[in-house]
């Protein structure tokens, strides 16, 4: 019984920590993800992210999304994108990306 409890437990802890997500938003730079005049701007983006300021997941709503594989969104900077991933925590391990508008 004691088994079963921890195996259903962990199964549930698995499951929680990467989670599938389809997340909308802005591929920007970190450095000003927090200023909601950024989003859609190509050439601020591009230049931030090209001076080493890792690209991040921006949501409409404000929301934060860190990206593990860069190479696939740097193209995408300052675009408004769909991405399909595993979600742990606030970070996103890139599947695919499309351009949402």
């Amino acid at each position: 019984m004691k088994k079963a409890l921890i195996l259903t437990a962990l199964t549930a802890w698995f499951s929680y920590s990467a989670m599938a997500a389809d997340i909308t938003g802005y591929v920007i730079d970190q450095k000003r993800s927090s200023n909601a005049a950024m989003r859609g701007d190509t050439a601020c983006a591009n230049k931030c992210i090209k001076a080493g300021s890792p690209a991040v997941l921006v949501t409409d709503d404000g929301k934060i999304y860190k990206l593990t594989d860069q190479a696939k969104v740097i193209p995408h900077a300052g675009e408004k994108v769909s991405i399909s991933g595993k979600m742990t925590g606030d970070t996103i391990t890139v599947d695919a990306i499309k351009n949402a508008s």
